[in-house]
């Protein structure tokens, strides 16, 4: 669809027109034609619609998929490739070309691209993520539109996102994004599988985690996500301040302009400082502390700090300052949080108070395990009435 086409429909969604910046994420099946290769009329409309946010006054990053569809081409494979090493290749060749294509078409708007390739461990490592932060906002500075991408040339099938939904929802929150738009080859949410009769589209949803719909059923074949994934994304984004829209690719200009096309996750919680989304959704946890009842109480309604007297058992190896998980005895996780003490040092103190442990052992022990303000607690889903 056109520029034009898309000012014809009455903005309605505020939740997009008013963003200042906005992350756009679009999938493998979404650029590419039917024999896998890049669909170069697809990529205009995409180019055409990001570069009219920019002169509409928005930030604009672009998580994109394709490159391993991109290097299927030139190294003649006709499917996609099953292993890891062929995959690695595929995108290896094709994120040039994929990074090529996109640089002209968005010079025809005066406008730059750079690339960002990001590892798992660029957002489960805080000074990683520290790093990735930096880079983001000098590029958006320079006036530079961002091209994310998961850098499946090292990845490994046991360390990677898997997808770039869930990729994208970092990188909102990450960026500061103010809307998240995921682009499929999909038109919106429906009640059952499109392909269902009586599947029927859902166009708002206000609270994902009351959301009760079917999402079974494969991807597209080029690409990695389903509808499943897409959901994963809009929960990590609307638990955290930020919108969503699930639209169709090509109605990506009506998507940027507000119209009400796909479906709209409005936002259900407070947007989280990046630490605490660092814990809760890219950190790699590495113990646990079991909390009796009592803890799980301070810790999940009275937002309390993790004291010794609260924890049961300690699992794992860990050091202080490291992501670890809070579980229930009945092996729940109620939180994350980075623990103040050696996973060696807290067998000795647990279950016990803190005023036992400085009369016997000094002061250096009145401290929290876990302090509040280094804690995600873990969102209650609402059972569906």
């Amino acid at each position: 669809m056109s520029e034009a086409g898309a000012s014809a429909a009455a903005p309605a969604r505020t939740e997009i027109t008013g963003a200042h910046r906005l992350v756009v994420k679009v999938g493998s099946s979404s650029l590419t034609d039917a024999s896998g290769a890049l669909d170069i009329a697809r990529m205009e409309v995409l180019v055409d619609a990001l570069a009219a946010a920019r002169g509409r006054g928005q930030d604009v990053v672009l998580v994109s998929s394709g490159a391993m569809a991109s290097g299927m081409g030139p190294l003649r494979m006709k499917h996609r490739p099953r292993d890891l090493a062929s995959k690695q290749a595929a995108a290896s060749v094709g994120q040039g070309l994929l990074l090529g294509r996109y640089g002209s078409l968005f010079a025809r708007h005066d406008l730059t691209v750079g690339q960002v390739l990001l590892t798992v461990e660029d957002v489960t490592r805080q000074d990683h993520y520290r790093n990735a932060l930096r880079t983001f906002t000098r590029l958006i500075e320079l006036g530079v539109v961002p091209i994310v991408n998961e850098n499946d040339t090292v990845a490994t099938h046991e360390i990677r996102f898997g997808d770039n939904d869930r990729l994208a929802a970092l990188v909102a929150h990450l960026v500061g994004a103010d809307a998240l738009v995921l682009l499929s080859d999909v038109d919106a949410l429906y009640t059952e599988h499109p392909s269902h009769p009586e599947a029927r589209p859902i166009p708002l949803v206000p609270d994902i985690e009351e959301l009760v719909v079917d999402t079974s059923g494969r991807g597209a074949e080029v690409g990695t996500g389903g509808m499943e994934t897409k959901l994963q994304a809009a929960r990590i984004a609307a638990a955290s301040g930020i919108p969503v829209v699930l639209a169709a690719a090509e109605r990506v200009a009506d998507a940027l302009a507000g119209a009400e096309v796909g479906t709209l996750f409005q936002a259900t919680g407070k947007r989280r400082a990046r630490k605490l989304m660092w814990l809760a959704y890219a950190s790699v946890s590495q113990g646990e502390l079991v909390l009796d009842a009592g803890a799980v109480r301070a810790v999940t309604e009275r937002k309390a700090s993790l004291l010794p007297a609260g924890i049961i058992e300690v699992r794992g190896t860990f050091r202080a300052g490291d992501p670890v998980r809070l579980v229930s005895e009945a092996g729940a996780v109620v939180a994350r949080g980075l623990v103040g003490y050696d996973s060696a040092d807290l067998p000795g103190i647990i279950g016990r108070s803190t005023r036992d442990l400085v009369a016997e052992r000094g002061a250096g022990f009145d401290r929290e395990v876990v302090h509040r303000d280094d804690m995600a607690v873990r969102a209650r889903r609402r059972k569906p009435s």
